[in-house]
């Protein structure tokens, strides 16, 4: 579907077969309604870690949910990253919050004796609610999602709720673990459950895992990689298991922004163009609007949607989540999003790079050089 289908796409998009333990989301909308409903049905937990918490309609609506739940009784917690939400939250936001019996915490706010912990930041969107759901991806709360509120310019994302009880726990773990600076026990880390896995790197230990699932994937793939990422800056070692991947034969596709809303980051990726198609990879531009989902497949088999970029952020220094699945039934879902962001997209070719003028070059020169600090 595209957006000029329908007068409003959140009533367009509709939910995979009932019996599969998720539901995926590419619309703000209709996720925003589904995270209130069941903060609106929640009896005894809410557990909410986002990255940006903006002032604005959309926050608004899950600050006055929020309260609610906590003026009937529900325990609220809510953890905020402090850069994310630097610029997004008025100052007496999450102020407002507290006096209503939220507990509320800041992921690393700014401290002149640590100044360096700002630049490790907490990137995940989770959603718990009791032991019945948990939502994931990579949708911030604000409006720039929101077709209701900016209409056609709203960013293009992903996201999914599960039910499955066995991985609704692991999530609940997952937040707990952050909240109260302990790691996870080892043998309870990734565990899988109906062919779908959590995987966190809130660990030194779980950040190689974190990193090793992406990588193994690449190097096992047999027909067709495609990536869905707003910011691509990745490390050699995956830069060139892709290039590998396509040596060997393998379809690579890079589905990448054309407007991004961190333009030095979209200048670091474009310096890469030229030698990614020297190499055989396929890379689309998507057009119109800014381009946020974080999705990977391969080979029609294996996927993966969260919060993680293919980039030196998420890799190694933010803390990310990311679902790995084994279901062809959500590896399809996610391609054909794919093919219909496809669509919508320009095909990048040496033709099309051939007209970079000389300060964008330059720009993009340094940018690449700061890639580990984008």
């Amino acid at each position: 579907m595209t957006s000029s289908s329908y007068a409003d796409p959140a009533k367009a998009e509709t939910a995979l077969e009932a019996t599969a333990p998720y539901r995926l989301y590419h619309e703000g909308d209709g996720l925003y309604a589904d995270m209130l409903a069941s903060i609106y049905a929640a009896k005894r937990q809410i557990l909410l870690e986002t990255y940006i918490f903006a002032d604005d309609p959309v926050g608004r609506r899950f600050l006055s949910a929020l309260k609610d739940a906590a003026g009937r009784g529900v325990h609220v917690r809510l953890h905020v990253d402090a850069l994310g939400c630097l610029f997004e939250a008025r100052k007496g936001l999450f102020r407002d919050l507290r006096i209503q019996g939220v507990e509320v915490r800041l992921f690393h706010p700014w401290s002149w004796r640590d100044p360096w912990r700002f630049n490790l930041r907490n990137h995940c969107k989770l959603l718990i609610i009791d032991d019945s759901c948990a939502y994931l991806g990579g949708f911030n709360i604000h409006a720039e999602s929101s077709y209701r509120a900016v209409g056609e310019e709203r960013w293009r994302d992903s996201h999914l709720r599960l039910d499955n009880p066995s991985l609704v726990a692991e999530a609940r773990e997952i937040f707990d673990a952050l909240w109260h600076h302990r790691p996870r026990p080892i043998a309870r880390r990734h565990r899988e459950y109906a062919g779908l896995r959590l995987v966190s790197n809130r660990t030194h230990a779980e950040r190689s895992q974190f990193r090793a699932v992406f990588r193994e994937a690449l190097a096992g793939a047999e027909n067709r990689v495609r990536v869905t990422t707003p910011y691509f800056a990745p490390d050699p070692l995956t830069l060139q298991l892709m290039r590998r991947a396509a040596a060997r034969g393998v379809r690579v596709e890079l589905l990448l922004p054309s407007i991004s809303d961190v333009w030095i980051t979209q200048l670091a990726a474009r310096q890469l163009y030229r030698r990614l198609l020297d190499d055989g990879l396929t890379i689309y531009e998507y057009q119109g609007r800014v381009m946020h989902a974080k999705c990977l497949t391969v080979d029609g088999a294996w996927s993966t949607i969260g919060t993680a970029n293919l980039d030196y952020r998420s890799f190694f220094l933010n803390l990310e989540l990311n679902l790995v699945s084994r279901r062809s039934d959500l590896c399809q879902a996610l391609d054909q999003q794919f093919d219909r962001d496809r669509r919508q997209s320009q095909v990048i070719s040496h033709e099309s790079l051939s007209a970079t003028g000389r300060l964008e070059a330059i720009l993009g020169s340094l940018a690449w050089r700061l890639r580990r600090w984008l």
